[in-house]
């Protein structure tokens, strides 16, 4: 999508959600939710190279990241933002800004961005996912996650994880290794989402009323 037509959505989208003129980090949040509906598309429409339906039937959870950003010089380091939702009495709960942050150590030199998924796929992991800050791979385990239309040929460590990953690389790095990657809420993106200070945990379980502007992502989620 052109930068244009990125920037006619975004205002789409703030004028759905009840807002005049947008704050320009305000309508960072709202393109950054609009590429989490595309990511979203992309990673359930590839057939044979999709994530599997019956998985995202059966999680608990699901973490989208658009465009987390990945590079080194020496040191390596991992930075996104995205929005995470969860399974509740009437669907799928509106989304909660969060964070995904994380270094790697040994010599490293270039820079990649990446589009995440992470899937929950029980009520521990949420549990995890819903502390103020946890650590893939250390406070909840965390395997790669299988492609195809269906979840039949899963290993072990994909039906006991808590947490199953993918990821989409657009630049020189060919994967991502999410052990010791940390997660948090977007303390600022949910203050622009909703317009006051709310914690991820209030948002996903405590029936705040969706906006406007996350009607798509969660038409999508309805699906499952």
């Amino acid at each position: 999508m052109t930068k244009h037509g990125t920037g006619l959505a975004a205002l789409a989208l703030a004028l759905a959600a009840g807002w005049l003129w947008p704050t320009p980090a305000a309508a960072q949040v709202l393109t950054r939710l609009e590429n989490a509906v595309t990511v979203f598309d992309e990673a359930t429409s590839g057939g044979d190279a999709s994530i599997p339906e019956d998985l995202l039937k059966k999680a608990e959870c699901v973490v989208i990241v658009p465009g987390l950003k990945k590079g080194a010089i020496g040191i390596g380091f991992k930075y996104g933002r995205g929005f995470v939702s969860c399974r509740s009495e009437d669907g799928w709960s509106p989304p909660a800004g969060i964070r995904m942050e994380g270094g790697s150590y040994g010599f490293q030199i270039g820079g990649a961005e990446v589009d995440v998924i992470l899937t929950v796929m029980n009520k521990r992991g949420v549990d995890r996912l819903l502390s103020s800050k946890f650590t893939l791979g250390a406070d909840a385990s965390v395997a790669a996650g299988p492609v195809g239309r269906s979840a039949s040929a899963q290993t072990d460590a994909m039906m006991t994880a808590e947490i199953l990953s993918w990821s989409r690389s657009r630049g020189i790095f060919a994967g991502i290794a999410l052990g010791g990657s940390t997660l948090r809420g977007d303390d600022d993106a949910n203050k622009d989402l909703y317009g006051k200070k709310v914690r991820v945990r209030d948002i996903v379980t405590g029936g705040l009323p969706a906006p406007a502007a996350a009607s798509a992502l969660l038409e999508r989620l309805a699906k499952y």
